[in-house]
């Protein structure tokens, strides 16, 4: 392995495990307005229950966001010189206008929310949930606009070498853009669902049947049957989009070697294995014209065969085919799930049906599986190049040699699996044990109790005699 290979894997081993937790805060926080909405509505003490319970895992992911993503950010520089000398002018200040408009307001309304419900206004602390919700949609919107300018680069010019930005709405609002952002964001809220349902299904199916576990499931199962087909359609539009501007990515999606003849239309292949060496995919198993349909809405539309580029210039087809169908699968699996949920609604089954339980929460880390297999099918899809069609990401390459980043990517991955391992465990077991009702007797106060005073003489009976 030379030094460019250990660099792209070890900043997509860092990317991998950093998206999963920005993914469940952009859920998490909406579900939290959401909770506390409906519990300032309507009273129900259910609803602050779970708001309660789901802020800690909120704060944990919170937080290994934060750090993953601090640790990304040094590796522009320290592997990725090339790429920061080429185009930091404009990744540079996208980067920090999150941090400003988005960072600084989760940070400085974090507080209130996670330790103000008992100290601050009702209104007050539910604005501080909404200004937290916000500033992670802020982030993702900063985010996936240096990604997609990346992707698909527009409103720059090159001068002396370097990316120049000319035209700031063009570089932001960039023609893949909107149906990345949206994309993400909507697969934030599937993952957020599928988390909080299989949650709830596994207390259920452990047999702890209370108001909170079954309001859990019905909201997960209601924002499933919402989110999972709309997914599809966003999915379908930002493949149209990606058939304009990143075609070599879309033939290396579909294994697609050799152009078809007009009039024939482009068979679907269902599974297969692409080989680059040979450049043809084996073992495929294929429906006559449903790429056509699919691919270009059309019955005998045409997209790129690889072979219609250089092989320098082709994306990894063996790897994208099959992420891209990993997480195409995982959708379809979500969008079964969600309307069996539906379904077993008739007869209030749901919250008994033990099948739909195990399914339910077997397929609780579905979503953030999906987000992994698209990220990589987008990531993987745009080589050979950092900026489509600008700058190769062999020339973006800071010059160390093969033995310091293989020394550095074995560290990431021991301090990885310790820091970050933990932290997931210490999630899970708050997971475990499950939603307690809100407003109950905190208990006894006094040293070693659950009420530790918090002042000298705070646990004293106020109506205690002064005397002695």
């Amino acid at each position: 392995m030379d030094a460019l290979l250990l660099a792209r894997i070890q900043f997509g081993f860092t990317i991998s495990f950093h998206i999963i937790f920005p993914a469940l805060t952009i859920g998490l926080a909406s579900y939290l307005v959401v909770l506390e909405a409906l519990w300032l509505r309507t009273g129900r003490p259910v609803y602050l229950t779970l708001y309660q319970f789901w802020l800690k895992p909120f704060a944990v992911a919170f937080a290994m966001g934060v750090v993953s993503g601090i640790v990304m950010a040094y590796q522009f520089g320290t592997n990725w010189s090339g790429f920061s000398r080429f185009a930091g002018s404009i990744t540079g200040p996208l980067l920090a206008y999150e941090v400003l408009t988005a960072f600084f307001l989760e940070a400085g309304f974090l507080g209130v929310m996670l330790f103000g419900l008992k100290r601050v206004g009702p209104g007050l602390h539910f604005l501080s949930t909404c200004v937290v919700a916000l500033g992670t949609l802020i982030s993702a919107t900063w985010i996936l606009a240096s990604n997609s300018w990346m992707q698909t680069p527009q409103g720059h010019e090159i001068i002396d070498g370097r990316v120049v930005p000319v035209d700031w709405l063009a570089v932001i609002f960039n023609p893949s853009f909107p149906y990345r952002l949206s994309h993400m964001v909507v697969a934030a809220y599937l993952a957020t669902a599928l988390m909080v349902g299989g949650t709830a299904a596994w207390h259920l199916l452990k047999g702890r049947d209370a108001p909170a576990v079954r309001t859990m499931l019905s909201m997960a199962m209601w924002m499933l049957l919402a989110s999972a087909p709309l997914q599809a359609l966003l999915g379908d539009l930002h493949g149209l989009n990606t058939l304009r501007h990143q075609p070599a990515k879309l033939a290396a999606m579909e294994g697609h070697w050799e152009p078809t003849p007009p009039g024939s239309g482009v068979p679907l292949i269902l599974f297969g294995w692409p080989d680059m060496q040979a450049e043809t995919t084996h073992y495929k198993i294929e429906i006559p014209r449903l790429g056509s349909l699919i691919l270009t809405h059309s019955w005998d539309g045409q997209i790129p065969a690889l072979k219609s580029f250089p092989p320098e210039d082709r994306p990894n087809s063996t790897i994208v085919f099959w992420t891209f169908r990993i997480m195409v699968g995982l959708g379809l699996l979500m969008i079964a799930l969600a309307l069996w949920g539906a379904w077993l609604r008739r007869g209030a089954r749901l919250y008994r049906a033990r099948a739909f339980l195990r399914c339910a929460a077997a397929m609780s880390p579905a979503g953030l599986a999906a987000i992994l297999a698209g990220w990589y099918t987008t990531e993987i899809g745009r080589q050979p190049w950092v900026v489509y069609g600008l700058q190769r990401t062999a020339d973006a390459v800071s010059p160390h040699d093969a033995g310091e980043v293989g020394f550095t990517l074995a560290l990431f991955v021991l301090v990885y699996l310790a820091v970050f391992g933990a932290g997931t465990a210490y999630g899970l077991r708050l997971l475990a044990a499950g939603p307690q009702q809100a407003g109950g007797d905190p208990g006894p106060g006094g040293a070693g109790e659950p009420r530790q005073p918090m002042r000298p003489f705070s646990a004293a009976d106020e109506e205690a005699p002064h005397g002695n």
